[in-house]
C-alpha cells in the first residue's frame, strides 16, 4: 500500500454524514482505529467496526456528536517503512486515543509517541513485546486486550490430530517475520511427540509462496495444516482455505472467519469480542482514567467453528464429541 493510498482509504471511511459536520461542537474527542488484514469490503471488518461504535456509543460517546472516529486499514504487505509512516499520519491526527490490531502496529505507534493513549487487541505477549511493563499495571500510555498466550497453539494441534487421527506431518504456516512466529512453534513443536506427529515449519512472505509450499508438503501422505495469526492470513484467507482444500490438507485456524470460506475447523477468540473490550478501555480513557493504570485484560470469548462441508470434500468424519463442543458448525 503506497503513502497515498494510505491515506485516501480514510476518505472511504468517515463514519459520519457530511451535512452533519457543520452542526458539530467545536471540540470533538478524536479515536482512530488502525485495523489490521480485513479489507474495505470485508463483512466482518463492516461488524467489527460496528461493535466498536455501538460499545462506545453505550458508554455516552456518539459518532458525529460528541466523538470523530477516523478508520484506517493496513494490508498484510506493508512494509516497514510504510507501517512507519502510516504511524506518523495517525500520530499527527493528534488523537485522544489509537486502537490497534496486531502487533506489528503497535510497535510502529509505540516507536513514535510516548503520550497517546493507544489501546490494542490481538497482541500474544505484550510483556515479553517491550508494550508494557506488566499486564496488571502496564506503566504507560500502552494498554489492551491479550490474544491468547503462545501455548494456545498446542489446542490447535491436538484438536487437529482429534478431528482426524490419521494426520502424522503438520505443516504451521506464519509470516516469516511476524513477531510470535518463533514462541507459537515452540510450543506446537513440545506437544508433537506425544501426539504422535512431526512439525514442519512453512515460512511464507506473501500470497504467492502459499500455493508452492503447500504443494511440496502435500506431495507426502496424512499431512494436515496449521495457520497461525497474521494480517496475511486474515486478509488472503479464501485463497489459503482454497489451497489447502485443493491440496486435500486438513486445516485448522484462530478465527471463524476462516470455517465461513471453507477452512475445516477454528478455534480461537470470538471475532469481534476485542473491538468490544477495546471501546469499553476507549469510552474510559475518554473519561480521564490513565492506560498506565488500565491492566491488560485477556480475551473472555472463545469459539469452536466447523465447516462440515469441507470435511466431506475431505473424506473426513468429525466425532461427534467435537461436533457437540463447537459454537458454529458450517453444513
Amino acid at each position: 500500500m503506497r503513502r497515498r493510498e494510505f491515506l485516501g482509504v480514510i476518505a472511504g471511511a468517515a463514519i459520519w454524514p457530511h451535512a452533519a459536520r457543520a452542526q458539530q461542537p467545536s471540540r470533538m474527542s478524536r479515536v482512530v482505529l488502525w485495523m489490521g488484514g480485513l479489507g474495505p469490503g470485508d463483512a466482518q471488518g463492516q461488524q467489527n467496526l460496528k461493535v466498536f461504535q455501538d460499545t462506545l456509543r453505550d458508554h455516552g460517546w456518539i459518532d458525529g456528536r460528541n466523538l470523530r472516529v477516523d478508520l484506517r486499514r493496513a494490508s498484510a504487505a506493508f512494509s516497514q517503512q510504510e507501517m512507519h509512516d502510516g504511524a506518523a499520519e495517525v500520530i499527527s491526527l493528534n488523537p485522544d486515543a489509537i486502537v490497534t490490531t496486531g502487533a506489528p502496529i503497535l510497535a510502529a505507534l509505540q516507536r513514535q509517541t510516548k503520550n497517546i493513549p493507544i489501546v490494542f487487541t490481538f497482541v500474544t505477549d505484550p510483556v515479553t513485546d517491550g508494550f508494557v511493563a506488566s499486564l496488571a499495571r502496564p506503566g504507560s500510555n500502552i494498554t489492551g486486550f491479550t490474544l491468547f498466550d503462545h501455548s494456545f497453539a498446542g489446542k490447535w494441534l491436538e484438536m487437529l490430530k482429534e478431528a482426524v487421527p490419521s494426520i502424522q506431518r503438520v505443516a504451521v504456516m506464519q509470516n516469516s517475520g511476524h513477531p510470535a512466529w518463533t514462541p507459537y512453534l515452540s510450543a506446537i513443536e513440545a506437544l508433537a511427540p506425544r501426539v504422535g506427529v512431526t512439525v514442519t515449519p512453512m515460512p511464507v512472505n506473501s500470497l504467492v509462496d502459499v500455493e508452492p509450499a503447500l504443494g511440496v508438503f502435500a506431495g507426502s501422505p496424512n499431512g494436515g495444516l496449521i495457520l497461525l495469526p497474521s494480517p496475511l492470513g486474515t486478509l488472503h484467507r479464501q485463497a489459503i482455505a482454497d489451497a489447502a482444500l485443493r491440496h486435500r490438507l486438513p486445516s485448522i485456524y484462530s478465527q471463524s472467519i476462516y470455517p465461513v470460506v471453507g477452512g475445516l475447523m477454528s478455534y480461537g477468540v470470538e471475532n469481534a469480542e476485542p473491538y468490544r473490550q477495546a471501546a469499553t478501555y476507549v469510552g474510559r480513557i475518554l473519561k480521564g482514567e490513565k492506560p498506565a493504570q488500565m491492566p491488560v485484560q485477556a480475551a473472555s470469548k472463545f469459539e469452536i467453528a466447523i465447516n462440515l462441508k469441507t470435511a466431506k470434500a475431505l473424506g473426513i468424519t468429525i466425532p461427534p464429541t467435537m461436533l457437540g463442543r463447537a459454537d458454529e458448525v458450517i453444513e
